[in-house]
């Protein structure tokens, strides 16, 4: 397994990381212990997870990603592992969630004691923002309406607010999710100028049929020296070829209503195609290259693989050492200029 430094922090994170949005959901308790075994033998030391976990997120369920987490944490040496989690923004709605999560001192602090609780450990080593306080367009959204603004707590307090965690030691470092290049200069404009603690990753998707990142997002990450944690690599599916043959195949996306419109797009089938059959004729399986196409590119830190069995985790984990070679990367080119961004 490859460790990096993960920004301008001293965190040395595992190439992967495992995700945990499954947990407490498709998974039980026993099952995720076991996938967190299967993933630190195989050398991962980075484990993400969100107060609002699992998915898809409702008031039944909502916190108990964090609590599978901490009992098998509690058991394992904290400081030999990386842990990540986030504070729900207000943009979803989420009213089961402190009647109304907000990016403020008090919903962080909040936030975190919860999540610091359910986890049984005393610190986190990266607390991100999972979605911005402000409107952005988000999950599929790909173009901004001004009209759609609204209240928003100010960056500066939001920094503020995490600074004080970081000083009182139950933060190690800052990091956002779903943010846009403005997002993320003004999170490090404003920290420089304030003497405040800098983010040091973004949580953004990032796989074969959404590149967008390789845009504004990644010019930005180069210049603020922030890295790129790449989630859903594998298209909730979709790049493992399991949909083209069969389109009822089990998973999130059949399981729960309304939970794939992010790929419910018209080129979505015929790219999936393509990269399957790059992948059948360089000898890979389709997650295989998926995940290394991801896990490769000079702007990631870290790509999240997530898995429902220790089968699929075991897969995911194998694809760590796999490196694409110059035909295979041209091939996967020549799909990208044919259907550029289809899931974005």
């Amino acid at each position: 397994m490859e460790y990096r430094q993960l920004g301008e922090s001293n965190l040395k994170v595992s190439a992967l990381c495992l995700g945990t949005m499954t947990f407490g959901e498709q998974n039980s308790e026993a099952e995720a212990h076991a996938q967190l075994d299967l993933a630190v033998a195989h050398g991962i030391n980075f484990i993400d997870t969100a107060e609002m976990y699992p998915v898809p997120p409702r008031a039944e369920t909502a916190h108990r990603t964090e609590s599978h987490i901490g009992t098998w944490l509690k058991k394992q040496r904290r400081d030999q592992l990386i842990v990540a989690t986030k504070i729900a923004g207000p943009s979803r709605g989420f009213g089961w969630i402190r009647n109304g999560p907000r990016v403020n001192r008090e919903h962080i602090n909040a936030a975190l004691d919860a999540s610091l609780k359910r986890l049984q450990t005393d610190y986190v080593d990266l607390y991100q923002i999972h979605w911005p306080d402000r409107y952005v367009p988000m999950f599929g959204g790909t173009s901004y309406d001004a009209t759609q603004e609204h209240v928003t707590t100010p960056i500066a307090e939001q920094l503020h607010a995490l600074a004080e965690l970081v000083k009182a030691g139950k933060v190690r470092h800052i990091g956002l999710s779903n943010e846009t290049p403005w997002g993320i200069a003004e999170f490090v404009r404003i920290a420089n100028e304030l003497g405040l603690p800098r983010i040091i990753s973004v949580q953004n998707a990032y796989h074969l049929m959404n590149r967008t990142f390789e845009a504004g997002l990644a010019e930005v990450c180069r210049h603020t020296n922030v890295g790129l944690l790449a989630y859903s690599p594998l298209a909730f599916g979709h790049l493992t070829g399991k949909y083209l043959a069969d389109p009822n195949a089990k998973g999130r996306i059949t399981m729960f209503a309304n939970f794939g419109q992010r790929y419910a797009k018209p080129n979505v089938p015929a790219a999936s195609r393509e990269y399957v059959r790059i992948a059948q004729e360089a000898g890979l399986s389709p997650a295989t290259l998926a995940l290394a196409f991801a896990r490769t590119r000079w702007f990631t830190g870290s790509v999240i693989l997530g898995a429902t069995n220790l089968q699929q985790l075991q897969e995911n984990l194998d694809s760590a050492e796999v490196v694409l070679s110059a035909e295979v990367l041209e091939k996967i080119e020549a799909v990208h200029r044919l259907y550029p961004n289809p899931a974005p």
